[in-house]
């Protein structure tokens, strides 16, 4: 994928590996060194350190995120970032992916310095300092999680669950195997996404099933144009006989009540077959009213003005329906509320640190 491509499907990953790739040429150009910067160097550029970060420097839990320790750091978080990056942007969007990422990587650095403050006090840990975008990254990582698990697709596309579940597993044993990992970054980063894309699916699935439903409504009003029923009156004939009794009568008329050629063909001739023969003749003639009648009243059945008496019923669409505000609100409330969490966090750890310094004073 070119930098073009990658800037139109997801600007802010190319914002973010731009701003990582610029902030470590920044650091090389003022003499840092590329692979072993030294202590001071990192403070410098916005390290996250316990002392000054849990002090007078909340800052660092941010600017912390876009610093590196050395080349192959950068390279290693630069292709994670792109990765990740392509497919979370799109699905959660811009501006969600971008609250992410922060607040995975602050809720990273809270969790490192917590357990580093609670190692001091135990007397097990000493302070020390971390960087690098590992906390956001693992947050998106563990956000495509959820998606994968609640089956949200990207462009018609759903996420292979097992090799997302690989991905993150090799990088939680690679960081508890190598020494100098910051594992309370990833772990807490991967919390921070978890929580957030958590929130995002469960306003997506509601969301979802609202467009499921006006969908069948919208199938509804459709076959609804199409259906029309008609109740007929009382006195109105049956369709069936209006249509076919009058073909039927003339048929019958057509048709002779007595056998014409054995009359023909007999030989005697006399006054009771002179009467009988009346007697079909007067029963023809009878017979042909008859029929000529209900053949009137067929036609004028036929004939009867159906639309004045036609009733057409159509059943009543129900109404399309909107998503609740809340769905679509609800991540935007989660991060509010992880926000609070972590300013009353910071506040704890600093007011902590506070007593603690005054009471060695």
């Amino acid at each position: 994928m070119t930098i073009q491509q990658l800037l139109k499907i997801a600007p802010v990953t190319t914002l973010l590996l731009a701003s990582f790739i610029g902030l470590f040429i920044m650091q090389i150009l003022t003499g840092v060194d590329a692979n072993n910067p030294s202590t001071e160097a990192l403070l410098k550029w916005g390290a996250n350190a316990l002392p000054f970060t849990m002090g007078d420097d909340p800052w660092r839990l941010i600017s912390s995120a876009f610093l590196h320790i050395g080349l192959m750091h950068l390279l290693f978080n630069g292709f994670a970032m792109y990765f990740f990056g392509q497919i979370a942007e799109p699905m959660f969007g811009s501006a969600k992916f971008l609250a992410l990422f922060l607040l995975a990587a602050i809720g990273g650095n809270l969790l490192n310095s917590y357990v580093t403050w609670q190692s001091i006090l135990d007397g097990t840990g000493q302070p020390g300092l971390s960087a690098g975008a590992s906390g956001g990254i693992m947050g998106i990582g563990a956000a495509l999680l959820i998606a994968a698990l609640f089956k949200i697709s990207v462009n018609g596309m759903v996420l292979n669950l097992q090799s997302l579940i690989f991905i993150m597993g090799i990088n939680l044993v690679y960081g508890f195997a190598v020494p100098g990992i910051d594992n309370a970054g990833h772990i807490g980063g991967a919390i921070t996404g978890l929580v957030i894309a958590l929130a995002f699916a469960i306003g997506y699935r509601q969301r979802l099933a609202v467009a499921l439903q006006n969908a069948a409504i919208q199938q509804q009003r459709t076959l609804n144009a199409y259906q029309t029923n008609y109740s007929y009156s009382a006195h109105d004939s049956t369709p069936y006989n209006s249509q076919y009794s009058g073909q039927y009568h003339n048929q019958l008329d057509n048709q002779s009540p007595y056998d014409a050629t054995s009359i023909e063909q007999s030989p005697h001739i006399d006054a009771n077959s002179t009467e009988q023969d009346a007697a079909f003749a007067n029963n023809e003639t009878n017979t042909a009213d008859i029929y000529t009648n209900n053949s009137a009243d067929s036609i004028t059945a036929n004939n009867s003005p159906l639309s004045n008496e036609a009733v057409h019923n159509s059943i009543k669409p129900e109404a399309l329906k909107k998503p609740s505000i809340i769905w679509q609100l609800l991540p935007w409330l989660a991060m509010l509320l992880i926000s609070i969490g972590f300013v009353w966090w910071w506040q704890d750890i600093h007011q902590q640190l506070l007593q603690v310094l005054k009471a060695i004073e």
